[in-house]
């Protein structure tokens, strides 16, 4: 396995604090250590969809939280009602934790639990403050009533 030092990142970059985290830490964890598995598709321009297997557990069991830009999606089996002898285990029902990074102005519009997978839904939805606008290039009269243009103040002088 290789190791990266992000070090000269931290030191070169200003404001990317959180990125740069993001990739240490991705480089840290191991493929094996990700339980339950998972996948993350575009599924439109602005729309995404997360994909979980979680067989065996349901719609009760599971929790997703989302906090700012973190989603969380937990896993807790309830208690055994009558315990069972297995003679082979091949289901995993252990608990599992499992943390998504969302990029800004990412929200969960939607979550379903069917056939024992849990699908997640996203859109990316950017306020109309932050969008880009086009501003048209003219002289200053066709620039009255732009966001741009600057305001003209009309100067009455009272006749004395």
């Amino acid at each position: 396995m290789r190791t990266f030092d992000f070090a000269p990142l931290y030191r070169s970059s200003v404001g990317f604090d959180r990125l740069v985290a993001l990739l240490d830490q991705s480089a840290r964890v191991e493929t094996s250590m990700t339980w339950p598995p998972y996948n993350i598709e575009k599924v439109a321009e602005d729309a995404y969809r997360i994909t979980m297997a979680v067989a065996g557990f349901s719609q009760d069991e599971i929790d997703l939280t989302q906090h700012a830009t973190t989603l969380q999606v937990t896993g807790q089996k309830g208690d055994p009602s009558g315990e069972r002898e297995y003679l082979h285990r091949g289901l995993a029902a252990r608990a599992f934790r499992q943390t998504f990074n969302l990029a800004d102005h990412v929200t969960v519009t939607g979550a379903s639990l069917e056939n024992g997978l849990l699908t997640v839904d996203l859109e990316r939805e950017v306020p109309e403050a932050l969008k880009p606008r086009r501003i048209a290039i003219g002289d200053a009269q066709a620039a009255i009533g732009q966001d741009n243009a600057q305001a003209q103040v009309e100067n009455h002088a009272k006749a004395a």
